[in-house]
């Protein structure tokens, strides 16, 4: 595991968009496992803004992403698809037809989770998986639990996680309760992780991350049994390591 620490958040986008960007140039035909969230907001902004200059080229890459927001269709405001669509794919020259984004609208959870675990496998796997980490230690959707999911599933929000993402809805009631999200085992299976943590609210669980003992009650602990994982956070995150 390596650690990069980044003086603020401008800067922790540079360099996690460094990461990427080598990714893209290293192998043009890669598999991006890409994120969303406000964190990885100024890391896409930055390869955008490389792309516009000519020093990217997006055209063979493929991407999936962690999860989607069970019930949201590709155009309410809120799902990831939206997001991912708004605040970097329409703006580089990715074929839409290589992005994936778990379909909210399959009412069938068991066969939306396994077509997505077929679109992954027939990719070849991720070559380069980003992530974020919430407040109580989950990466894509997977939340604290008796044990690690192994591939994607349909997955029931935690209280927490509803209360974090309810600024982004007129309501707390009109946050999704289910996500679609790929599981431990898929998100493990990446070649190469690159987290990217931001803030001084995020400094304790970075912590236990980082440092604690690897536990589904803390899904990012995994990270630890990873190969290959690079972590950039910015002081106010690294605070307590």
């Amino acid at each position: 595991m390596r650690i990069i620490k980044a003086k603020d958040y401008d800067d922790l986008s540079r360099k996690a968009a460094n990461i990427i960007s080598a990714q893209v140039l290293l192998k043009p035909d890669c598999v991006l496992g890409l994120a969303t969230g406000s964190t990885p907001i100024g890391t896409y902004k930055q390869l955008i803004e490389w792309y516009e200059k000519g020093d990217l080229d997006f055209s063979a890459a493929k991407s999936v992403n962690l999860d989607e927001y069970r019930g949201l269709t590709k155009d309410n405001d809120q799902s990831y698809y939206y997001f991912m669509y708004n605040n970097l794919f329409k703006h580089i020259n990715i074929n839409m037809e290589n992005t994936n984004v778990p379909d909210g609208t399959e009412p069938d959870s068991e066969k939306e989770c396994s077509r997505y675990e077929n679109v992954i496998e027939a990719y070849g796997g991720v070559d380069l998986q980003l992530l974020g980490l919430g407040h109580n230690g989950h990466i894509g959707f997977n939340e604290p639990d008796k044990d690690f999911p192994r591939t994607t599933h349909c997955v029931d929000l935690t209280q927490s996680t509803i209360e974090a993402n309810k600024r982004f809805f007129a309501s707390v009631d009109d946050v999704p309760k289910q996500a679609y999200t790929m599981g431990i085992g898929t998100i493990m299976k990446a070649r190469k992780i690159l987290l990217v943590v931001s803030g001084a609210d995020k400094a304790q669980i970075l912590h236990d991350v980082l440092c604690g003992p690897v536990t589904p009650e803390v899904p990012a602990s995994i990270l630890q049994l990873h190969s290959d994982v690079i972590v950039v956070a910015d002081e106010a995150a690294m605070a307590k390591l």
